[in-house]
């Protein structure tokens, strides 16, 4: 069946919003008439689709056949991976497969194909003799990137005050093509040229950071602006020469454009010994010589960033939380991030979750490290959506379509892929069942990972070997098939690795990022590993200076670990658990579970457990806290326990504590959740925290599913147990036929009455500052079928009186607590209950604050 002749093309199902496609009718048609011996094709089959940026009539008009059976196809195109199911036997598939570096969420479409004897092309391999990609879609992602956020930030200056001629745009996608959206950003400029813009938001400064094709992309819409482009180190100069027009005074002054800058790597960081000059080639052999200084000399004067550039750990962030927060606070006029890399976590710290094309942004508030997913109130605003060219669909089609249409009669006609041109022939990833020999060392790398021995870590501690050390390389690791090289140096040798930790480039100038923990028997066997691997990584150090080009792979070395003999008599390795976080909760939860399995447990525990008591293996806890005296504190007599200095922030030394544990628990501020939930997802560790499930943590539910992990949130007395014993009731009552018709629950933590002598009466477990903004948080609930709305300043003279019978000679009080009616529905009792409330204990009478 392969090398038929007969080409498939799928109805893309990956996203609501793909309407690309790999062939459009006119290229279709090029290949159909042109005849099957100059084109290699003889049919075309196209899947039916309503979504398609072509009608299936237009394929059908010239000479395509529309079927959702593709069985006679020998080749099947896609953009997107189609789903596990749709792959067909002895066929041959090209779409962009995201497999070739060994991903994770894509090892089972990898294994379906090889199961069904199947041969994949992937896109983002057919790279030319000038070692860029061939198939890409990098200045579509930065038209319709920029387009949308000039639609979005209409809105926020709206939401500040301020009318802009930004607010008549709107996003890509609600134009028919490239050139409407076009169209109506210049007639945007030509309103700022005109009527100009409010002296206070001015100057308006975009800084596009890299040169890259995503980046012109962007500058390509930017450009049809009234614009001045100035070099990075005028940017002072801009700012101090319109402070005179945006003065109070001169509100109704107007500015008649904006201004764009060009970063690169040598404006955005300096060498850490100032003396030395910026040099790019020892700055990618060694980013630790540098610092960052974007927050200096770039942000200060920035509107807004258009992020265009790869990152990758080793290197300098261009912003950290700290550093933005500290900005915020001078007056920093940045008012929003176009983030078209989408690069969660990566280069802008804040940026932690991707957005969607039809809800495209989220508000970062620095000052409270919060975000929200509304226009309104403090911050900035910022984009971060991963499918951006799929919004000029057509023009990314017919661009897309023009390049693979050269080549497709190679693999529509092909039957042995030694007769494929080298281009073509590298991008075959399997043939017929089985890896080809760039690819073999994706089931090493699988064999290796983190995540797949955590299925079994018992099997992982009985191979490693007796030292160990963590070797981190970057480089064009896949594309050049550099990998394998590195691989077999370490097995040639006797050694074992284990994969750590491992980020892909997202183009074909992007360099590639792994850890390994390389290990061997014989200190010697691995200082010989040590030296092959520099001997690739630095083949021209000898001569004074490393090249980009030739300096393949930086090499970044730890130290050697030892280790520990296993027990005597013979015993598995004790569960892990991390607890983040040293504040009073922490000693007692430390201390419970440290005694798990062993004959000190608690005899309620063992009650609990009853007959499993015994299966429980050992419990090992490390308390992880900023201060390193206050986690030792926290363990102090505590057997089974270690403490550790951690900084959240520091993402390797957060997942190298979550990496040697099975679960995490995090007892630090809420703000910090989502940055502990995102490590635990990459390693696919469970997560247990006492706080509210709020919005960018319930966010990652299918991630978390689709990763087999656990989150689980809430999980204290209030938030926790009052769930818990609600549900119990109400699910009684629905069992019985019954129906709530009121909802009230009061919790709190009351200390006893001879212990309420603090203002607030209330006796602290955690942090004080947080219990008197909760004093001063607004409020909604229902009362006999009516809403109440409190506001936060009226928050205690709003409380209900209450008197308790076991509590007969104390006067109690409940304060409403948030949103009340958010828990009809998760409760089941939103279209029954006309009254919902919970509130917050409190003793009556007390003061204040």
């Amino acid at each position: 069946m392969i090398g038929n002749g007969v080409v498939g093309i799928l109805s893309e199902s990956s996203n609501k919003w793909e309407r690309r496609v790999p062939l459009t009718p006119s290229h279709c048609a090029r290949l159909l008439h042109g005849g099957k011996d100059k084109t290699g094709i003889s049919r075309v089959i196209v899947q039916p689709s309503t979504k398609r940026i072509h009608h299936d009539e237009l394929y059908q008009d010239v000479g395509c056949e529309i079927s959702d059976d593709l069985s006679e196809c020998g080749l099947i195109l896609g953009i997107k991976q189609p789903k596990i199911e749709m792959i067909l036997p002895d066929r041959a598939y090209a779409f962009f497969s995201h497999t070739h570096k060994a991903q994770k969420e894509n090892m089972p479409l990898l294994d379906k194909l090889l199961a069904e004897r199947g041969s994949l092309y992937d896109y983002e391999l057919i790279v030319g003799d000038h070692g860029k990609r061939l198939l890409a879609f990098g200045k579509f992602a930065g038209r319709a990137g920029l387009v949308d956020f000039l639609h979005g930030l209409g809105l926020r200056y709206l939401s500040l005050g301020y009318s802009t001629p930004f607010l008549s745009l709107g996003a890509s996608y609600m134009y028919s093509s490239l050139a409407a959206a076009k169209a109506a950003v210049i007639s945007v400029g030509e309103e700022i040229a005109t009527q100009g813009l409010p002296a206070g938001i001015c100057p308006l400064v975009f800084v596009f950071t890299g040169s890259g094709n995503v980046s012109l992309g962007a500058q390509e819409i930017f450009k049809l602006l009234p614009h001045s482009f100035v070099e990075p180190s005028r940017l002072p100069e801009v700012f101090e020469k319109a402070k005179y027009v945006s003065q109070p005074a001169r509100t109704s002054k107007r500015v008649f454009q904006v201004y764009g800058c060009v970063v690169t790597c040598q404006d955005m960081v300096e060498n850490t010994v100032s003396t030395k000059v910026f040099d790019k080639a020892d700055y990618y052999a060694h980013p630790e010589h540098y610092r960052s200084v974007f927050h200096e000399r770039i942000a200060p004067y920035t509107s807004v960033i258009v992020n265009c550039m790869y990152w990758e750990k080793r290197f300098p962030r261009l912003l950290t939380n700290e550093q933005l927060q500290d900005l915020m606070r001078k007056g920093c006029p940045l008012v929003g991030l176009c983030d078209i890399t989408c690069d969660i976590g990566g280069s802008l710290e804040f940026v932690n979750q991707t957005t969607s094309i039809d809800s495209p942004f989220f508000r970062y508030d620095p000052s409270n490290n919060s975000y929200d997913h509304d226009f309104e109130g403090s911050g900035l605003i910022c984009s971060a959506v991963d499918i951006l060219p799929t919004e000029f669909a057509k023009e990314a089609s017919q661009h897309f379509g023009d390049i693979l249409s050269e080549f497709v009669g190679y693999l529509a006609s092909t039957v042995d892929i030694k007769q494929l041109p080298a281009h073509l022939r590298r991008a075959c990833i399997a043939h017929r069942g089985a890896l080809t020999s760039l690819y073999e060392y994706i089931p090493r790398m699988r064999n290796s990972d983190t995540d797949e021995i955590s299925e079994d870590p018992a099997s992982y501690q009985s191979s490693k070997k007796k030292y160990n050390i963590l070797v981190s390389l970057s480089g064009h690791l896949f594309d050049q098939f550099l990998i394998n090289e590195s691989l077999d140096i370490i097995e040639a040798a006797g050694g074992s690795f284990h994969l750590v930790k491992c980020q892909v480039g997202q183009s074909s100038n992007a360099m590639s990022y792994s850890e390994l923990e390389v290990g061997a028997d014989d200190r010697a066997v691995l200082a010989q590993i040590i030296d092959s691997l520099t001997s690739i990584a630095k083949p021209n150090e000898e001569n004074g200076f490393l090249d980009r080009q030739t300096n393949k792979i930086s090499l970044i070395v730890g130290k050697v670990q030892e280790t520990e003999s296993k027990k005597e008599n013979g015993t598995e390795r004790k569960t892990g658990v991390l607890i983040l976080g040293a504040g009073r909760v922490c000693q007692p939860a430390a201390e419970i579970l440290a005694s798990v399995g062993s004959n000190s447990s608690p005899q309620w525990y063992k009650t609990c457990l009853q007959d499993d008591f015994e299966e429980i293996n050992d419990v090992h806890v490390i308390v992880a806290s900023l201060y390193l005296k206050d986690a030792e504190e926290t363990i102090e007599g505590i057997p089974n326990a270690t403490a550790v200095q951690l900084d959240v922030q520091d993402q390797v030394s957060l997942r190298k504590y979550i990496s040697q544990v099975e679960v995490v628990i995090s007892l630090l501020p809420p703000i910090c959740h989502v940055i502990v939930a995102n490590a635990c997802l990459e390693l696919r560790r469970h997560l247990v925290t006492a706080s509210y499930v709020d919005h960018s943590v319930s966010m990652l539910d299918e991630k978390a599913k689709n990763a087999g992990i656990t989150i689980l949130g809430e999980m204290g007395l209030d938030p926790g147990i009052d769930h818990m014993m609600a549900m119990k009731m109400i699910s009684q009552a629905h069992i019985r036929k019954g129906r709530i018709r009121s909802f009230k629950s009061y919790c709190g933590g009351l200390p006893s009455p001879a212990a309420a002598n603090n203002p607030l009466a209330y006796k602290f477990s955690w942090n004080p500052a947080g219990a008197i903004r909760a004093g001063r948080n607004p409020a909604i609930y229902t009362s006999h079928g009516k809403t109440i709305h409190v506001d936060g300043k009226d928050l205690y003279d709003s409380a209900v009186r209450l008197r308790l019978p076991d509590l007969p000679a104390f006067a109690l009080e409940c304060l409403p607590n948030r949103n009340s009616l958010v828990y009809g529905d998760l409760y089941g009792i939103a279209n029954e209950a006309s009254t919902i409330f919970r509130g917050t204990l409190r003793y009556e009478g007390k003061i204040y604050i």
